[in-house]
């Protein structure tokens, strides 16, 4: 508990310094892209653009060739699709198939400013989540929504249920900063309600997320986050990420290595199953972003 609380304070702090430097219209954006692996960025994407997500994690590297590193057998989905009602809300809806997590949610972006460092930019986003999956019965021909410790899959451990407690939701505040033009870093303080579906007493817990971006050049990048969060069964372990992202015209393409096998907010935001620092636990996954309408934001 005493690491959570420093690392957000830490968090909140940085939160702070960057809405406290001085307010002007800042023209460059800091993140190109709306996510990093699952932490969201500042950037908005312009009025009447629909933002279309393909994202996937895969089985663990470590199960090498025999496998493709991980990549024959287990593999969990998440589909997004999001409308941008103006140039700074945006509306959104997100499922993944790990315990059928259906997510609705809202962006408020494009809150910009300058500093002495370079351009920052500001958000807000808040949603609610249901779990629709919640009993051992339904396993969907075969295929368990979510990973055990040690790599098996299965609906609820330990005779627990959440049928009646299959509701989530949170709040964030995004503030980013680019420094010397070429790096992207990002703070993202969050409140989220009820982290662990499994169990009866739900809580508010707080979460701090980092993520950051190199721009090799207009086409490559690489992209790394760490969330911070309290240690609770089942999700012990922080959740951590790092890759690189490719962009061309209105797509982005990012390929991970990461600890984490889930992605939907309510679901990263409450912790890992297994150890970043354990090799072992690493998972190949990619996301897959398209803009449609409206003009794509370019760096």
């Amino acid at each position: 508990m005493e690491r959570i609380t420093k690392s957000a304070r830490l968090g909140l702090c940085a939160a702070a310094v960057c809405l406290a430097s001085p307010a002007a219209a800042s023209a460059q954006t800091v993140f190109a892209s709306t996510h990093s692996a699952t932490l969201p960025t500042a950037a908005s994407i312009g009025a009447g653009v629909v933002l279309v997500e393909v994202s996937h994690r895969f089985g663990y590297l470590s199960d090498g060739a025999g496998d493709l590193w991980g990549l024959d057998g287990f593999v969990l989905n998440r589909l997004g699709l999001a409308f941008a009602v103006s140039d700074r809300l945006a509306l959104g809806i997100l499922r993944s198939n790990s315990t059928d997590n259906l997510e609705l949610n809202a962006r408020f972006a494009g809150l910009a400013s300058d500093a002495a460092t370079g351009a920052l930019e500001f958000a807000v986003q808040a949603g609610v989540a249901w779990n629709l999956q919640t009993d051992t019965a339904d396993d969907h021909g075969g295929h368990k929504h979510y990973v055990l410790p040690g790599g098996g899959a299965g609906g609820a451990s330990n005779g627990e249920t959440a049928e009646a407690n299959e509701m989530q939701a949170y709040g964030q505040v995004i503030a980013n900063a680019l420094f010397a033009g070429r790096f992207a870093l990002g703070v993202v303080p969050t409140l989220l309600w009820n982290p662990r579906i499994r169990s009866h007493d739900p809580e508010t817990t707080l979460s701090v997320g980092v993520n950051g971006q190199l721009y090799l050049d207009r086409t490559w990048s690489l992209i790394g986050e760490w969330i911070f969060s309290r240690a609770r069964e089942g999700q012990q372990y922080d959740s951590g990420s790092f890759g690189a992202e490719i962009r061309t015209g209105g797509h982005f393409f990012k390929l991970l290595v990461t600890n984490q096998h889930r992605m939907n907010p309510t679901q990263t935001l409450a912790g890992a199953a297994e150890d970043f620092l354990d090799t072992g636990s690493w998972r190949f996954g990619f996301n897959v972003e398209r803009r449609l309408g409206g003009l794509s934001r370019m760096k």
